[in-house]
């Protein structure tokens, strides 16, 4: 019986210890599992930089392709206020153009004055040609009447 209390004794204590290794080995199983889901969390980070290190290679090639457009943009501009002071530069040239033939006109309109002065001059000398006839013809009117008292 004795023996019989021993064997019980010895196969529970290998039960125990086999319970034991089995718990050290599901300790063992959980550390491994949570070194696991460290692993997979690292490299979650990992790939989360690499996405942000591949987004912010993105922004910077746009930002390098805008500064291009932006270039692109300030070049046109440029052009454009090129093409607008030549514009402007031909518009002075017609406002020129307008302003000499203006002067032009005036030239000619004095020009003009200036004949009809001299119209003007010949028509008062005319006037007083026809004036003085006139003066002329009562005079020798007063004569004929004269002539005619007497």
């Amino acid at each position: 019986m004795e023996r019989e209390r021993d064997g019980e004794r010895e196969n529970e204590r290998e039960r125990d210890g086999e319970r034991e290794m089995e718990r050290e080995r599901d300790g063992e199983r959980e550390n491994e599992r949570e070194r696991d889901g460290e692993r997979e969390m690292e490299r979650e980070r990992d790939g989360e930089r690499e996405n942000k290190e591949q987004e912010m290679g993105r922004e910077k090639w746009k930002e390098k392709e805008m500064g291009k457009e932006k270039m692109k943009e300030k070049e046109m501009g440029r052009e454009k206020i090129k093409e607008k002071e030549m514009g402007r530069e031909k518009w002075k040239e017609k406002e020129m153009g307008k302003e000499k033939m203006k002067e032009k006109e005036m030239g000619r309109e004095k020009w003009k004055e200036k004949e009809m002065g001299k119209e003007k001059m010949k028509e008062k000398e005319m006037g007083r040609e026809k004036w003085k006839e006139k003066e002329m013809g009562r005079d020798k009117w007063k004569e004929k009447e004269m002539g005619r008292e007497k």
